[in-house]
């Protein structure tokens, strides 16, 4: 008897219509946004630590080169902020449905992309109904959360600044998100508290700290 080879299989993704109910796409919440620009924030300031302790600015009455601390330096937070633009580190970003809450937000592939790629690498025809150069292009959520960001640091940058030469100190989803953003709007402060494999208890200045060690940046 012959085998029957089957030599591709055409695998269909339903996308589902946008006003529909049962739409995957999900956007972002203020929550979500002030959640991941802290991170970004963070991660940039601690970055940018790294480099160096004292910058020097010019010379004083006695002709020698003023020194400055670069950790609380205006040039560090420009640095932080728009060199390049701190929201364009959003893109970065893809949404992980396998998860829940703002932790569907990561860096890196899905494990429902890894898989379709994974078919794709072994010769199994995929349709995703866009080209398969554009799979790993930025989805819906995560370029509205990068023009949310966006609004987010032009809206509150006044209280960036503040938090960044008097209060680093504390902490900055706490401080911003909690405190300020989320506080002004009366929008949910739950994602603040999702974490990897648990939901922490709640921000400092709320019912209390979660036991998580500060980073110093």
């Amino acid at each position: 008897m012959d085998k029957l080879i089957i030599s591709s299989v055409i695998i269909t993704i339903l996308v589902f219509d946008v006003n529909s109910d049962d739409n995957w796409v999900k956007p972002p919440s203020k929550c979500e946004v002030c959640k991941y620009l802290v991170t970004e924030l963070q991660d940039r300031l601690r970055e940018t630590g790294k480099y160096k302790q004292t910058i020097e600015t010019g010379y004083n009455l006695d002709m020698n080169k003023k020194k400055i601390d670069y950790r609380t330096s205006e040039l560090r937070l420009a640095e932080a902020l728009v060199d390049p633009h701190i929201c364009d580190r959003i893109l970065q970003y893809n949404v992980h449905k396998e998860k829940e809450g703002s932790l569907r937000f990561a860096k890196g592939q899905s494990e429902t992309m890894r898989t379709l790629h994974g078919l794709v690498n072994k010769g199994v025809k995929v349709d995703l109904g866009i080209p398969h150069d554009l799979w790993d292009s930025p989805s819906a959520e995560v370029t509205e959360m990068q023009k949310h960001c966006y609004t987010m640091v032009g809206d509150y940058e006044d209280e960036i600044e503040e938090w960044y030469f008097h209060h680093q100190d504390e902490d900055l989803a706490d401080w911003l998100c909690a405190k300020r953003i989320l506080k002004q709007t009366n929008a949910n402060k739950d994602c603040l508290y999702e974490v990897e494999g648990k939901v922490t208890g709640k921000l400092k200045g709320d019912t209390g700290k979660p036991d998580t060690k500060k980073t110093e940046l």
